[in-house]
């Protein structure tokens, strides 16, 4: 069986098209025509492999979807939107999207941010899986990388990442004290390279510091160098 992923659209045509084109991709494609709908389906069936969400959905809009997908799930979600305006593409980021695509869109845009992340979720190679990282190295409630694992823990308790937050943390955590630039990021994170929207770093970065600083607002872990880039800083 292919990977999984579920429609949230409310135009029957895109719908459609999104559904044969990815079917064609191998998916098995479930729909959606509104959020109530989608959040029945993940009650239900549990979550897809990864979600394509239109933010104008009715009663119920895309944002407030993804937040609700959110407090339970970190299945991948795309954004697929007619709205470009650079707040709403920010609002879907901080809702917890993983990528945004504006409509009108080529279905090959699509089923290609699809391939992506299913390379990402695949989890690092076999050369990018070194052993656990610290971050922050508190005695009594260390903050632990485990990119073997897939997972980052606090002391004894798990940090919940999604799977974009948690890939871009490994990126980072893997060449300490190196400056990543924006571009690199997306190219490393999102295989999108240099015709990515560099907002998309910013955003997740703003979201993982909200996990995993103990001050999200004076961040000592995931550093940003001016006008550079990010930086890991390991503890000293």
């Amino acid at each position: 069986m292919g990977a999984t992923l579920l429609i949230v659209e409310d135009d029957d045509r895109v719908r459609a098209a999104l559904r044969m084109a990815l079917e064609d991709e191998g998916y098995e494609v479930d729909e959606a025509e509104d959020a109530e709908i989608a959040l029945d389906h993940l009650k239900r069936s549990g979550p897809p492999d990864v979600m394509i969400v239109d933010l104008m959905l009715g009663d119920m809009d895309g944002f407030t979807c993804i937040r609700q997908v959110r407090r339970d799930h970190d299945v991948p979600i795309i954004v697929v939107s007619a709205r470009d305006d650079t707040h709403d593409v920010v609002a879907a980021l901080e809702a917890g999207a993983d990528d945004y695509v504006t409509k009108p869109f080529e279905i090959k845009e699509i089923t290609a941010r699809m391939r992506a992340l299913r390379r990402r979720a695949g989890g690092p190679g076999e050369s990018s899986t070194p052993a656990d990282i610290v971050l922050d190295d508190v005695p009594e409630d260390p903050l632990v990388l485990s990119p073997a694992g897939g997972v980052v823990r606090r002391g004894d308790k798990q940090v919940h990442l999604t799977l974009t937050e948690f890939r871009l943390l490994c990126e980072l955590a893997q060449s300490p004290g190196m400056v990543l630039s924006r571009a690199v990021l997306l190219e490393r994170v999102w295989d999108r390279g240099f015709f990515g929207d560099e907002r998309i770093v910013d955003v997740h970065v703003r979201r993982l510091r909200t996990k995993i600083e103990r001050d999200s607002s004076d961040p000592r872990i995931v550093v940003t160098v001016r006008g550079l880039g990010y930086r890991f800083d390991a503890p000293r």
